[in-house]
């Protein structure tokens, strides 16, 4: 593995549509989503540490998680785990990581990635990001990982590449929407030029900086300005005052959408970002009638197409249902139609 390599896990968020489970002040990057015996986060951790050095992750997270991330990733250096004073979006957070990895390794390549990303094959995952790092190494660029789209989906960003190849299974972009309404969702699809953004970005540190000064260069010069603060024990003071001025915005607005060294990697690999109960549904192990249950003592009759995530706490029957989520917390139980839960 590279020193120079490192990996940004973007895991702030407070995961609204996984409610009841989901709260906010413990939300769903720190569950057990899928019943696969590991939160999302230590999913993501696993994946990653065998594309950099495990002292080359960063978890990027609120001030209200950060003993969260170190009580379920005991493995992370407690320095590699970022705290934001406020929730600003995901261009201030990859600009924060940037500036404080580049202070540190003027050499760093990194991955900006989030936390809830399911990726069941490790093996091709590990492939695609080593090529992307390699690619971004030697030339100025971007890259994000593209998802062959299976419905319009007015959650994702839509990429159009170009048809020749810069390099082997690389691409350069054409067109970046970022959430686009319905219509123009459903005319994406039917064209079958475009694939989803997986939010899985690749870039020379020193890249991703100057595109923060060319295209929003209100954050690039409230970072700059205090550069010399990152890693040492005025940071957090320097920060809190940075988010308090940096406007909230996303990345693939701020950024992807403007710049023109944008490549993409087709996925060959399975991938959700578990954005609502019906996602965790279509990648949860399911019995012979289409049944996702996470629990210990779940028992399940005449029952077809449900979601059943419940404590391990208390005996849960389940009889006559079909196409409902049902959801069992110590203070909540959630019982509603699938199709009124979908994106």
């Amino acid at each position: 593995m590279n020193k120079n390599q490192y990996v940004a896990i973007m895991a702030g968020g407070i995961g609204s549509r996984f409610w009841p489970k989901s709260r906010t002040n413990f939300p769903k990057q720190f569950l057990d989503i899928l019943g696969t015996g590991k939160t999302l986060i230590q999913s993501t951790f696993s994946r990653y540490s065998k594309v950099v050095p495990v002292e080359n992750i960063f978890v990027v997270t609120s001030e209200d998680y950060t003993d969260i991330v170190k009580e379920q990733l005991p493995d992370i250096p407690v320095e590699n785990i970022v705290a934001e004073p406020f929730r600003k979006n995901t261009a201030p957070c990859i600009a924060y990581i940037a500036f404080k990895i580049y202070e540190k390794d003027p050499d760093a390549v990194m991955i900006a990635a989030p936390a809830d990303n399911h990726i069941p094959d490790e093996e091709k995952f590990a492939e695609v990001m080593i090529k992307a790092l390699d690619f971004v190494a030697h030339i100025n660029a971007i890259t994000t990982v593209g998802i062959m789209p299976t419905h319009p989906n007015t959650g994702y960003g839509y990429i159009q590449h170009a048809e020749t190849e810069v390099a082997p299974g690389i691409y350069k972009v054409k067109t970046f929407t970022e959430k686009p309404n319905m219509e123009l969702a459903k005319t994406f699809i039917e064209s079958g030029d475009f694939l989803w953004n997986s939010g899985i970005f690749t870039w020379k540190c020193k890249t991703i900086i100057n595109a923060f000064e060319q295209h929003l260069p209100e954050v690039y010069e409230l970072f700059y300005s205090e550069k010399e603060k990152f890693n040492t024990p005025e940071e957090k003071k320097m920060i809190e005052s940075v988010y308090s001025q940096c406007p909230s915005i996303s990345i693939d607005f701020g950024i992807m959408e403007k710049a023109n060294n944008v490549y993409i990697i087709p996925a060959s690999f399975s991938w959700s970002d578990l954005g609502t109960w019906n996602s965790a549904h279509a990648n949860m192990e399911k019995d012979y009638f289409d049944n996702a249950v996470a629990g210990k003592d779940v028992m399940v009759f005449d029952t077809h197409d449900c979601v059943i995530h419940t404590s391990n706490k208390k005996l849960v029957l389940v009889q006559g249902l079909e196409d409902y989520i049902i959801v069992d917390t110590e203070d909540v139980l959630m019982i509603c139609k699938k199709k009124k839960n979908r994106r």
